[in-house]
């Protein structure tokens, strides 16, 4: 079991940045791929990023070209770079965790942290 701990949310205008980080623990070597995951109110929840184990990162169409997925091994977390945000990227950001190799949709996981809060102003 892989527990997931977010944070690194907050209130930036727009054009401007923000690295979120993710932080595991447990079963690390379970970890097929971890992903970054962000819901707007009223919105589904939606990929946004994600790293498998092997390095393999991929991209939402929305944020491609700004947002950039990394790792630290050595610190076991996540991190999610994002530049020139925009209000559409108003959203409470999670991570999750793929430790069964079946997929890292949204509807891949049963549970979910408390997410942080990213608020993009005009």
């Amino acid at each position: 079991q892989v527990q997931v701990v977010e944070s690194g949310g907050g209130l930036v205008q727009a054009g401007g940045s923000l690295r979120l980080s993710c932080a595991a623990s447990g079963n690390i070597a379970s970890i097929k791929a971890m992903g970054w995951y962000r819901q707007a109110p009223g919105k589904q929840r939606e990929l946004v990023a994600v790293i498998t184990s092997g390095g393999f990162t991929n991209y939402a169409d929305s944020v491609k070209g700004r947002f950039t997925i990394s790792r630290d091994g050595a610190k076991n977390t996540v991190y999610l770079q994002m530049n020139s945000l925009k209000p559409e990227d108003t959203a409470v950001y999670y991570c999750n965790a793929d430790v069964t190799g079946w997929g890292y949709q949204p509807a891949d996981f049963d549970s979910w942290g408390q997410g942080t809060q990213v608020t993009v102003s005009s």
